[in-house]
């Protein structure tokens, strides 16, 4: 019997921990920009969908990595035959637009709009989006009115796996500047719309981006900002960043700024030599200053 009962505390103790190491919860994210909100009722309860518009950008921002489930229902009116079909389109970080189709779709027997008046939804058609680590933006549109389609979206994250990273200097000239966090120094590079942070680097590999907006101490709440990479004068993406002040970091030598919390995007390098520019885009935020990481296991690929 004692035999029995350890194993069953060794088999409890084991999932507790399979549990534990499974990350943050699952979470259901508002999109900015569009936010037309339409109410569904499932199983006796009210859910919130957001509209989709052809022309109007449904964006969701979200910290990887993790897996973006997108929820779609396309509505059916007195007009609308025994099956409707629509196409989304989204792209990830301003990259390249994907599309995906949704065919052949049935009217639900389970949901309802809370105004009936807007006629009967279809059922749920569902895709995934698996995202790096990494701040990324996922801007989401439909391809056409005649289906009047609303989408609901849950975000589910994921271990990260265990990496050693080294630091990676850009070109020069950039200029070095130095911020103490948690009593450690670390090295940062500040750049500028005029003197953009420039990289060259070897792949295949992939090179994470830290990113401090530089804030003066009349700047409150949370503060917004672009950045665009490019390759060869081609753009490769373009993100939008949020940070607050940071409680940690300071400068070492400047009492005058302070830096932003850090946010992070992932390049992911190619085979082969590539040369990249990241820029900032907004006129009224004047400098940035960046990080650049490398795993270690890479670091011979740029010798």
């Amino acid at each position: 019997m004692k035999k029995i009962l350890s194993i069953l505390l060794i088999l409890s103790l084991s999932a507790s921990s399979i549990l534990a190491q499974s990350g943050k919860k699952a979470r259901y994210l508002k999109p900015t920009n569009f936010q037309k909100r339409v109410s569904h009722i499932i199983a006796e309860k009210s859910r919130n969908y957001y509209s989709l518009s052809t022309e109007k950008l449904s964006t969701i921002s979200v910290r990887g990595p993790g897996v973006l489930r997108v929820m779609t229902r396309g509505r059916f009116d007195s007009t609308a035959g025994n099956y409707i079909k629509y196409e989304l389109q989204y792209t990830i970080d301003g990259g390249e637009k994907e599309k995906v189709k949704m065919n052949g779709i049935e009217r639900s027997a389970k949901a309802a709009y809370l105004k009936s008046s807007l006629g009967d939804p279809g059922e749920l058609a569902d895709f995934e989006i698996e995202l790096g680590r990494g701040y990324h933006t996922v801007e989401f549109t439909i391809k056409d009115k005649k289906i009047p389609v609303a989408a609901r979206y849950k975000f589910t994250p994921v271990k990260e796996k265990k990496q050693e990273w080294i630091g990676f200097s850009p070109l020069q000239p950039s200029e070095p500047i130095d911020l103490i966090s948690n009593e450690q120094i670390v090295h940062y590079y500040r750049f500028s719309f005029e003197k953009p942070l420039k990289i060259e680097i070897n792949g295949p590999t992939v090179l994470r981006v830290l990113t401090r907006i530089e804030n003066h101490y009349q700047m409150k709440g949370r503060i917004h900002y672009r950045l665009q990479l490019k390759e060869s004068s081609k753009v490769i993406n373009t993100y939008q960043l949020s940070s607050r002040r940071s409680e940690v970091a300071v400068y070492k030598s400047n009492s005058k700024l302070i830096p932003g919390k850090a946010c992070e995007f992932v390049i992911n390098v190619p085979k082969g030599n590539h040369s990249y520019e990241i820029f900032p885009l907004d006129e009224d935020k004047s400098t940035v200053l960046g990080r650049l990481l490398l795993p270690l296991k890479d670091v011979k690929l740029e010798k």
